[in-house]
């Protein structure tokens, strides 16, 4: 995962938008007691850490994410905590460094004694601590990407990924694309890293490559300047742009291609495509020329959780509950959603591990499986698959939300592997909002 305000080079200007600083640490205990020897755990807490970019590139929008997830961490433990311990949750900024993101990592390991590394955020950032925590032997839970390089349970038997990886929803943006522009010039324009290379990967399982205009990257920078990449998106007669993106450079991909006059159908990646985070960059970078998100009118995305926009339905109901005690002043985006739909599932992870949790058995509760609650398909957790989220369902961009149409899909992370509907029904969040197994 990664989103919000930076410098955003746009018609030629660069543009400086305010960094909002969102976040909080909890201080929190030491070495294991009442029962449990895990470190982090002790008669009455289980504290946890995460690194987080709560300023530099990625922070709009992604700096919401730990608060949501802190929000969330609250209300468990205003109602009891989980088998009695309440969880304390220490984040530090690493502003997207992944040198800063080392150093967080350590400090949270070696001086702080966590149980565990909570959804710990960005592909480029979390690749250089996969190592270090597993030679550690530390649980790295739910990693906020959707790298394949998570699910790699031989040599990374600690780290498990937890929304859909980058490859499945390229392959069902890839699929769309076939069935509703097919024929039509494809241009990709991704972040060059894994997150970028795995998205790229999955629309060309589905998309042929007669159709592949041209594949332009980026690298993620403070001043994003894309307009030589954007130029080329543009001279080479594709109708149709793919993105896989963080949310300034989707801002910075449309304020670009509008200033050149070129109006492609968008298809962006549940990573970038926030409607809230990227019209805020959008209206900042213009000077309020562009604002109410409309660039982003019709664009395609795709959804693992349900729409934030969804009143009626009993999780957003619940996060909504949430976020008016804990964290009112932050929007209720998909930033905020994700943050509390992924310390829900820590949570249920957290209980099954036991009433005296170890390092061992929260990860052997994972790779057991069988968890629900916000998620529109199921997980993939086993033994022998650390990936997350199995699937997503597409998406339309009207206003300020994504209307998710059709049915949820699920698939692998294979070139040949099939596309199918997923029917089942979410299930309804726990009156309590609490995991009751």
């Amino acid at each position: 995962m990664t989103k919000a305000p930076l410098r955003l080079l746009a018609s030629g200007a660069v543009v400086a938008l305010a960094v909002s600083a969102c976040g909080s640490s909890s201080s929190g205990g030491g070495g294991g007691s009442g029962g449990s020897s895990a470190p982090g755990v002790t008669a009455t807490t289980v504290t946890i850490g995460s690194h987080q970019p709560l300023t530099g590139v990625a922070a709009p929008g992604y700096s919401e994410i730990a608060p949501a997830s802190n929000a969330y961490f609250k209300w468990v433990n205003a109602h009891g905590g989980i088998n009695g311990r309440k969880i304390v949750y220490k984040y530090l900024d690493d502003g997207y460094d992944p040198s800063k993101t080392v150093t967080d990592v350590h400090q949270l390991v070696e001086q702080d004694k966590v149980f565990a590394i909570f959804n710990g955020l960005g592909t480029p950032t979390h690749e250089q601590v996969v190592p270090f925590l597993n030679a550690q032997k530390v649980p790295d839970l739910f990693v906020a990407s959707g790298c394949l390089c998570w699910n790699k349970p031989s040599t990374a038997p600690e780290t498990f990924g937890w929304q859909t990886d980058y490859t499945r929803e390229g392959k069902l943006l890839g699929q769309y694309i076939e069935q509703h522009f097919k024929g039509q010039k494809v241009a990709i324009f991704a972040q060059n890293d894994d997150f970028g290379t795995d998205g790229t990967n999955g629309v060309k399982d589905e998309v042929p490559a007669s159709d592949i205009a041209t594949v332009q990257t980026y690298q993620p920078l403070p001043t994003p300047n894309v307009a030589t990449q954007v130029a080329k998106l543009q001279s080479s007669g594709a109708k149709i742009v793919v993105a896989f993106t963080v949310p300034g450079y989707t801002a910075a991909l449309q304020l670009t291609a509008a200033a050149l006059k070129f109006q492609p159908q968008y298809v962006i990646s549940n990573v970038g495509s926030d409607p809230i985070t990227v019209s805020n960059f959008e209206t900042a970078a213009s000077k309020g020329k562009v604002s109410n998100g409309a660039l982003l009118q019709g664009v395609v995305t795709d959804g693992y959780l349900s729409s934030p926009a969804d009143k009626s339905n009993s999780w957003i109901k619940l996060f909504q509950q949430i976020r008016k005690k804990y964290i009112p002043k932050l929007p209720f985006d998909g930033n905020v959603e994700y943050g509390m739909a992924a310390a829900y599932t820590f949570a249920q992870a957290l209980k099954a591990a036991g009433a005296n949790p170890t390092r061992q058995s929260i990860v052997a509760a994972v790779e057991k499986g069988g968890f629900s609650g916000p998620g529109l398909v199921p997980f993939a957790f086993s033994s022998s698959d650390h990936s997350g989220f199995t699937g997503a369902q597409i998406g339309i961009i009207h206003g300020l939300t994504i209307h998710l149409v059709g049915t949820p899909l699920i698939t692998d992370d294979t070139a040949n592997g099939a596309i199918t509907p997923y029917p089942t029904a979410q299930p309804q969040a726990p009156a309590s909002g609490i995991p009751s197994d």
